[in-house]
């Protein structure tokens, strides 16, 4: 019992995570798969065509970068106004502000196929034609709540003290912004980006009412699931998977080895804490 209570929570830890990466596991084995017939679901034997062949299939690759291109620009904008959004709220007091905060809840938690039959009324009433734009419209309407709230959690865990001392020490209101405020709020404006893309990336029902005749990436799949999803969906989901964790642990050793660095500067040359701080 003792081993039990000392060790429990790391291994309910590696349960869950094992748990959330079998359904990855199994589509990154599957994309070294060469199925007998049409449907790729059951591991037959293994083959490469799915990497070197990844755009063999019409289609895969034009509707994939059709959602990586609409995914960046909606996390784009998003993210630049969900950010001034979460400023705003977090920092100063307007009328409207309880109510404003509580709006912002109202996307994330409408159904998507509401919010997606909505927003093609909206555009037929208004005769605006369908395609990549109204996507984007609608990617960035619900992206934004996302990025307000992530980005919103950061403000309100910082130290305010940390900008006052900034002031204390002649700190102008934009070099404060640039040298304290900025550094410290970017790991949250970089994870609302990360989470604004693979929403929109990954969006279907919405994509799907406000589409028209483009092709994203999950309507791809939903239409290939009718006759079989070919290999390549595979290999590019897990080159998605691949990459975006690639992005996070360079992120993750890049800030370590900047925090390790500063810290043995500042521990051999204490002068060094004078050279950071901006001047006025």
């Amino acid at each position: 019992m003792r081993w039990i209570r000392r060790h429990l929570l790391g291994v309910v830890a590696v349960l869950v995570l094992v748990y959330l990466f079998i359904p990855i596991a199994v589509v990154a084995v599957l994309s070294f798969n060469k199925p007998e017939g049409k449907y790729n679901t059951s591991w037959n034997r293994f083959s490469l065509d799915g990497w070197t062949n990844i755009c063999g299939v019409p289609g895969v690759c034009d509707s994939f970068m059709i959602s990586v291109r609409i995914g960046i620009v909606s996390t784009l904008v998003a993210t630049v106004l969900g950010t001034m959004i979460a400023f705003a709220l977090v920092r100063y007091r307007f009328r409207g502000r309880s109510s404003t905060n509580l709006l912002i809840f109202l996307p994330m938690a409408t159904p998507e196929v509401v919010m997606g039959a909505s927003l093609l009324a909206l555009f037929l009433n208004l005769r605006f034609p369908l395609g990549e734009i109204t996507i984007v419209i609608a990617h960035i309407m619900f992206i934004i709540s996302f990025v307000v709230v992530t980005v919103k959690a950061r403000l309100q865990g910082m130290d305010p003290r940390l900008e006052e001392a900034a002031r204390d020490l002649y700190a102008g209101p934009r070099a404060a912004f640039r040298y304290v405020t900025l550094p410290l709020v970017a790991p949250g404006i970089a994870g609302a980006a990360l989470l604004g893309f693979a929403l929109s990336f990954d969006d279907f029902i919405i994509s799907f009412f406000n589409a028209g005749t483009v092709v994203t990436f999950p309507i791809y799949i939903w239409g290939a699931a009718q006759r079989g999803i070919p290999v390549q969906v595979n290999a590019l989901a897990t080159l998605v998977f691949v990459v975006a964790l690639l992005i996070v642990l360079i992120s993750q050793f890049i800030g370590s080895r900047r925090r390790k660095a500063l810290a043995n500067e500042i521990s051999q040359n204490p002068a060094t804490i004078d050279a950071l701080l901006p001047k006025s």
